[in-house]
């Protein structure tokens, strides 16, 4: 019990110090991200909730999957009226101490629930979450076990299987890429998923495949040049149509399939309405994966105090991935792929979920 008590001291007295260190480094709390309601919150009718959210690299404003998560907060501080939300963001480079020290400040400052977002958070969610038993964690895409972690899993092979059999019905050289950010399991299931709903549809296809970094270096996921570089290469090799699961990065490609005068697709957010505007038009679709929905699902279960721990996960069927139809660009095929998700959703075609 001592052991615990100076330990939790001493995660409060390091608070400062860690405050100062992520800001020096490009992280720290994001400058959108205290959202505070205001003291009267609960006086008034909201939550008494403090929740706090440790996004992966690249944060609030990657246009992508941190986005994704952020706007599942917005959601809960707008109709759950939070007394209050901190946010906090990796940077390149850091080390797991750095992320178990950026949940440790969050629970011992009295933020609960702390949402961890991407299974670079797996080992850091799993001790600290010991650590402070009382304090309700969710983690984004990691299994992690734990009496008070709820995982947020996602069916990303499911949602990939429809955007790669997009890419093939709209791909005129029959050749296509697919640009992953880190090359973990975890993207591997979007390649899987990708390359599986293109031979659905051209058994012959080319499918073209780049990592941009091997763990542990997860810089990969907020490098937009080697983003760009790798669907150059992709695009100057015959394809005309490249998927990124890659994060910041992905914003590279988009600039890549500008100057080919080609095809992109985007992920997790709707990217034809998340991305830079320059770079809008050459998005066709997107695979949505609904981290907002979990977010603000796993909060609003901490509230209504019918949390659980253990997996939950988002899949076709519960609505937790799909495919975006913005700008029209899918139009001519969306009958295509509506068939095909009804055919995943019955059962009639299992997506694998790893590469074989």
């Amino acid at each position: 019990m001592l052991r615990d008590r100076v330990r939790r001291l001493g995660a409060v007295v390091l608070a400062g110090a860690l405050v100062t260190m992520a800001t020096a480094c490009g992280g720290g709390e994001d400058s959108t991200g205290t959202a505070a309601q205001g003291g009267d919150a609960t006086a008034a009718g909201g939550s008494s909730l403090k929740v706090g959210l440790a996004y992966d690299i690249g944060g609030r404003g990657d246009q992508s999957f941190n986005d994704a998560a952020a706007a599942g907060l917005d959601k809960a501080k707008a109709e759950l009226k939070l007394a209050e939300a901190k946010e906090l963001s990796a940077s390149p480079g850091e080390t797991e101490a750095q992320k178990e020290e950026r949940l440790r400040l969050l629970a011992s400052s009295g933020y609960n629930p702390i949402i961890a977002v991407g299974f670079a958070y797996s080992g850091a969610t799993g001790k600290v979450a010991k650590e402070f038993p009382d304090v309700k964690f969710g983690i984004v895409d990691d299994a992690v076990e734990g009496a008070n972690i709820t995982n947020l899993l996602f069916a990303e092979h499911e949602g990939s299987f429809l955007v790669g059999a997009a890419a093939a019905l709209k791909s005129e050289k029959n050749n296509i890429g697919f640009v992953g950010g880190v090359q973990t399991p975890l993207i591997q299931k979007f390649q899987a998923g990708y390359e599986a709903g293109a031979k659905a549809v051209k058994p012959d296809i080319k499918v073209q495949v780049k990592y941009l970094t091997q763990p542990p270096d997860f810089n990969g996921f907020n490098d937009p040049a080697k983003g760009k570089t790798a669907a150059e290469g992709m695009y100057d090799s015959g394809a005309d149509v490249v998927y990124q699961a890659a994060g910041g990065s992905g914003g590279g490609v988009f600039e890549a399939a500008k100057a080919a005068n080609a095809m992109a697709i985007g992920v997790d957010s709707d990217q034809a309405l998340t991305a830079d505007e320059g770079v809008r038009d050459v998005i066709i679709t997107s695979m949505l994966k609904k981290v907002d929905v979990a977010v603000f699902d796993f909060i609003k279960s901490v509230n209504d105090g019918t949390v659980q721990a253990g997996p939950k996960v988002y899949d076709l069927k519960a609505g937790g991935v799909d495919y975006s139809t913005t700008g029209g660009k899918i139009d001519d095929i969306k009958d295509k792929l509506e068939e095909y998700k009804q055919k995943i959703i019955s059962g009639e075609i299992t997506v694998p979920d790893k590469l074989s």
